[in-house]
């Protein structure tokens, strides 16, 4: 981004937030859809069992808790990278 004047920069910036937010939204609608598909199976009522719903929280849970570690494993090895990257350039 160096090259980049301010404006370039913004409009670079805007793109990202974009495609992050894209991103978060897809990540988010296969979780729902995987949950879903995965949890609720009785359509004669129009609410949730206590089954179902147990199934849908620990399922939500799962999803976000291992999107959250794979995002703590990126960071971790980007560090690394970024690191022994600035090490062999000395």
């Amino acid at each position: 981004m160096d090259g980049l004047n301010a404006n370039e920069q913004r409009e670079f910036a805007a793109r990202m937030e974009r495609k992050q937010m894209k991103e978060f939204m897809t990540m988010y609608s296969k979780m729902v859809q995987r949950c879903f598909d995965d949890c609720v199976n009785d359509f004669t009522t129009k609410s949730l069992t206590n089954r179902e719903e147990q199934c849908l929280m620990r399922c939500v849970d799962k999803n976000l808790k291992s999107s959250q570690r794979l995002n703590e494993r990126f960071q971790e090895q980007n560090a690394a990278m970024m690191q022994s990257g600035q090490l062999g350039g000395k």
